[in-house]
C-alpha cells in the first residue's frame, strides 16, 4: 500500500478536502492546504497539527494562474510533493454569484480552470522525479448531462475526461493520475440541496474510500457502487430513454 508523506490539497476547508487532510495527517506528514474560508481552513490546519503533521495553510484562489503556480512551485521546492489533489469546486448554490449565467461562468472557472491551474505547475516537477500521484475530483454527475445541473455536470465531465487522458499521457513518466467520482457526500455543495440524496455519505467515509483507492493507484474511484452503476447505465442507454428518466430528477434551486 502506497503512503503519501508530502501532499497538497485544494478546497481543504470543508467536505472531502477537509476529510482527506484530516485523514492523511500524522507524524512525518507535510500538508499544504488551501481553501476559500480562512477560519475553517485554520481549524483544519490546527486539527492536522494535533495529529503530528506539518501544515502550510493558505488562502489561494485556484482561478489565479500566477498565484497558484507560485504557491505550488514554492511548496514543491521545499517539500517535493508525492500527491496533489485538485479538489476545489463549487455548484450553482456555492459559486458566490446570483445570476444564472454568472453562476455558470464562475463555476466553470473554478471547476475547470482551477483544476488546470492546480495540476499544470506540478507536472514538470513530477516528470523530473519520474514519480508522483495526481488526483482530480470529478463527480458521478459528470457521466451524463442532467437537467438538474447542466453546468455543474459539464464541468465535472471535463475533469473526468481530462484526468483520464492525462493518466495515459503521464503513465510513461512514472506519474499516476486518478479521477475521483463521488456521489452525494456531506459538503457545502450538498448542504444547498433541498431534495432527497440517495446513498448520502459522510465526508470521512468518502475520504477513506478515496485514500484506499489512491494507495492502489486506481484509475477511477467512483462511489457509492449503486449510484455509480446507475449513472454508468444511463451513459449507455438510448437518449430517448435517459431523457425521459432525467426529466423526473429533482432540480437545484
Amino acid at each position: 500500500m502506497k503512503e503519501f508523506k508530502s501532499v497538497l490539497i485544494t478546497g481543504a476547508s470543508s467536505g472531502i478536502g477537509k476529510a482527506l487532510a484530516e485523514s492523511l495527517a500524522g507524524d512525518d506528514v507535510y500538508l499544504a492546504i488551501s481553501g476559500r474560508d480562512e477560519a475553517r481552513l485554520k481549524d483544519v490546519a490546527e486539527y492536522c497539527r494535533t495529529k503530528g503533521a506539518v501544515v502550510d495553510a493558505n488562502i489561494v484562489d485556484v482561478t489565479n494562474q500566477i498565484a497558484m503556480k507560485s504557491w505550488i512551485e514554492e511548496i514543491d521546492t521545499a517539500h517535493p510533493l508525492d500527491l496533489v489533489v485538485a479538489n476545489a469546486g463549487v455548484s450553482p448554490g456555492t459559486s458566490g454569484e446570483t445570476e444564472k449565467a454568472d453562476q455558470m461562468r464562475r463555476m466553470l472557472d473554478i471547476n475547470v480552470t482551477g483544476v488546470l491551474n492546480t495540476v499544470d505547475p506540478i507536472i514538470p516537477k513530477m516528470i523530473e522525479r519520474k514519480s508522483g500521484s495526481i488526483a482530480l475530483l470529478s463527480s458521478l454527475a459528470g457521466f451524463r448531462g442532467l437537467p438538474s445541473a447542466p453546468g455543474y455536470g459539464a464541468s465535472k465531465a471535463w475533469v473526468r475526461s481530462f484526468g483520464e487522458g492525462l493518466r495515459g499521457s503521464l503513465h510513461v513518466e512514472g506519474i499516476n493520475v486518478t479521477v475521483i467520482c463521488p456521489g452525494f457526500v456531506a459538503s457545502r455543495i450538498t448542504d444547498q440541496n433541498n431534495f432527497p440524496m440517495p446513498f448520502y455519505m459522510a465526508a470521512p467515509k468518502a475520504a477513506d474510500i478515496i485514500l484506499r483507492g489512491l494507495s492502489k493507484d486506481k484509475a477511477r474511484i467512483a462511489f457509492p457502487p449503486a449510484s455509480y452503476m446507475m449513472v454508468w447505465l444511463m451513459a449507455f442507454l438510448p437518449l430517448w430513454l435517459t431523457d425521459m428518466l432525467a426529466r423526473h430528477l429533482p432540480r437545484k434551486e
